[in-house]
């Protein structure tokens, strides 16, 4: 984390909260009365190879007993109108600007690990983690929507994670290496840029994407 790259996080995260904070209230306002509390999600993730934190989330998933895991099929009848839209539109990350001011995480990088992939895959993710974790990034912004698809077939919490490890862990991770190698501001101020695009892209064209990816994933 370089003082230009803390910089432009504090910056940034200030300016979102400042123009966004009567969205994010209107958002609290709206889950509580539709879906109840907790609003937020508080997810164990791991900023360095040894260095755990509470990443927040709106929250966009119908408790259950075991809410930890990556999200696939298996959990799709958990998921509201509601929650599905936050999730389609990244609103439910709005609160991670807050996991930004602190430093746990940057406004760009790999998307943070859960700890029991980081034991998983040590070696990997000691990599990986050299990078500060973002909110968004290079594998968030080219494979996501492809995860999205893979995951969405799996049908159990075990063949979820069972997918996760073997057709997407790694996939990430080269995308992940690909942005440490290549990194600097204009880099970072690129996949922001981008970032916002594909929030206000057009439904109609998501919809297209997304259903290009399910045909994808189901023909492998």
């Amino acid at each position: 984390m370089t003082l230009a790259k803390r910089t432009l996080d504090l910056s940034m995260a200030l300016l979102l909260i400042a123009l966004l904070w009567p969205i994010m209230l209107g958002l609290c306002a709206l889950l509580l009365v539709a879906e109840g509390r907790p609003i937020f999600f508080l997810h164990d993730r791991m900023s360095t190879p040894t260095r755990r934190f509470k990443l927040i989330k709106f929250r966009t998933m119908r408790c259950h007993g075991t809410n930890g895991g990556v999200t696939g099929g298996d959990k799709a009848d958990r998921i509201s109108k509601l929650q599905r839209f936050l999730r389609r539109s990244r609103a439910d990350e709005l609160p991670q600007l807050w996991n930004v001011l602190k430093g746990d995480i940057s406004l760009v990088g790999p998307r943070p690990p859960m700890p029991y992939y980081v034991d998983a895959y040590p070696e990997l993710y000691a990599e990986v983690l050299k990078s500060r974790p973002g909110i968004t990034g290079l594998a968030t912004l080219r494979f996501h929507a492809h995860e999205e698809a893979i995951l969405a077939t799996c049908t159990t919490a075990s063949a979820t994670d069972r997918v996760y490890r073997r057709r997407c862990i790694h996939r990430k991770a080269r995308l992940d290496l690909i942005y440490q190698a290549r990194r600097t501001i204009w880099m970072d101020l690129r996949l922001i840029g981008e970032t916002a695009l594909n929030v206000v892209r057009p439904r109609r064209r998501r919809a297209k994407w997304s259903q290009k990816n399910r045909r994808q994933a189901a023909s492998r």
